[in-house]
């Protein structure tokens, strides 16, 4: 059942930033949001963050096998996306053996072939949901435990509670491998306006609408909470729980696809100082 998302009772008025992170003062080095001239530039610019992003996966050993897909979609042709190759190492993953796709899983660009629960689960997505740019999945192995108690994340945290009612727990066909396109569909249901979803006895699976950037962090940071609450659990207290009120507020400021954007920078100028072959 999709979670409805609820206004902060109070707010900080961000005199026409994006967020509260932003400086005020003027001259200081702050991460920019990128602007393009052209289609293509966008594309490149894409295409070697999705790559960053496979590589933060691999980074934290979310790899399984040839399990795991991330998607963002194509900046001058909104019905493909570009996707990791099949059977190919999150850490191989580079520039030239990326793969572009329609939603009926055709390969159009590319020399690999596609995952085909990638293709049911994110063509799904994207096709239903036009403002979702890109998408995240991988087995992990936190995130897979916490999805078999079919229940959603609590705001154990600051970090938790950028996901207060902005995630879902999809029961729809748990467990059962997503090769068939209604389960695609089932999936996509659920992706109104929120940033993750809890598969029931599957895994994680985050969108943005913002960026490739975005739902990989917070994939990263769903996967930690994860395990956190895991931890809390195994421990037989009952924790305390940050109120409604101040989850929401959390919510705002540091829940954001923006934040999400933000947070990744710090891991793509550690991707580029140690891995220049990504983009090979």
């Amino acid at each position: 059942m999709a979670a409805v998302m609820q206004p902060p009772k109070k707010s900080i008025d961000l005199n026409g930033r994006i967020s509260i992170y932003q400086p005020e003062q003027k001259g200081l080095i702050f991460p920019e949001i990128p602007s393009f001239t052209s289609a293509a530039a966008q594309r490149q610019h894409l295409k070697e963050r999705l790559v960053g992003a496979c590589r933060a996966f691999a980074l934290q050993g979310y790899d399984y096998g040839f399990a795991g897909h991330l998607t963002v979609r194509d900046p001058e042709n909104p019905g493909l996306y570009w996707t990791n190759p099949m059977a190919v190492h999150f850490s191989q993953v580079k520039v030239s053996n990326l793969i572009l796709a329609d939603h009926e899983g055709t390969v159009v660009e590319g020399r690999h072939a596609i995952n085909r629960a990638g293709f049911v689960l994110h063509a799904a997505v994207h096709e239903a949901h036009p403002d979702i740019v890109a998408m995240c999945h991988a087995h992990t192995v936190y995130g897979t435990a916490f999805a078999a108690l079919g229940k959603p994340l609590a705001p154990i945290s600051q970090d938790a509670a950028a996901f207060f009612e902005d995630h879902v727990v999809i029961g729809d066909e748990a467990g059962q491998v997503a090769v068939e396109v209604k389960a695609g569909h089932k999936v996509a249901n659920a992706f109104k306006g929120v940033k993750a979803a809890i598969h029931q006895n599957h895994g994680l699976l985050t969108a943005s609408r913002h960026s490739i950037e975005s739902a990989a962090f917070w994939f990263i940071a769903l996967e930690r909470c994860c395990q956190q609450q895991l931890m809390i659990d195994a421990t037989g207290i009952t924790p305390r729980l940050v109120s409604e009120e101040r989850a929401r507020y959390s919510r705002e400021h540091v829940g954001s696809d923006y934040i999400g954007w933000l947070h990744f920078q710090t891991i793509w100028d550690q991707l580029i100082a140690t891995q220049s072959d990504m983009f090979d």
